[in-house]
């Protein structure tokens, strides 16, 4: 189906120490229910995190972003959050929350084709 569909999406950020409210961008993850599209990419970038935040577990956040993924596919690999709708994970996903792995707000748009967004937004706001 040709057209131009709602999406949302939010910035994935890696926020070492929540006090000082300084964040590096990691990845995006991006919601389309016409699509019924919910998908994310994201880079740790090591050495640049290494040097950012020289003490923060770079293994830890590593598998927090990954658990983000498996939520994103849904399915019981995702846990109790990977069952839901694909719109309450994505809700669940971008909720506000003092953590290491943050999320920007969320932003709408509209596109064509979900993955290709996907991937301008992430070449765009992450590499």
């Amino acid at each position: 189906m040709q057209g131009k569909h709602l999406f949302e999406y939010a910035v994935i950020r890696i926020v070492p120490k929540v006090e000082r409210e300084e964040f590096m961008n990691a990845g995006v993850v991006l919601y389309c229910a016409k699509l019924k599209f919910l998908q994310m990419e994201f880079t740790l970038g090591e050495t640049r995190l290494a040097a950012f935040a020289p003490s923060l577990n770079i293994t830890e956040v590593n598998e927090y972003l990954c658990a983000f993924q498996r939520i994103c596919k849904g399915g019981k690999e995702g846990g109790e959050i990977g069952q839901l709708p694909m719109a309450e994970r994505f809700r669940w996903l971008t909720a506000t929350r003092s953590t290491v792995v943050q999320t920007s707000k969320v932003h709408p748009g509209f596109c064509d084709d979900a993955a290709l967004m996907l991937q301008r937004l992430y070449t765009q706001l992450v590499l």
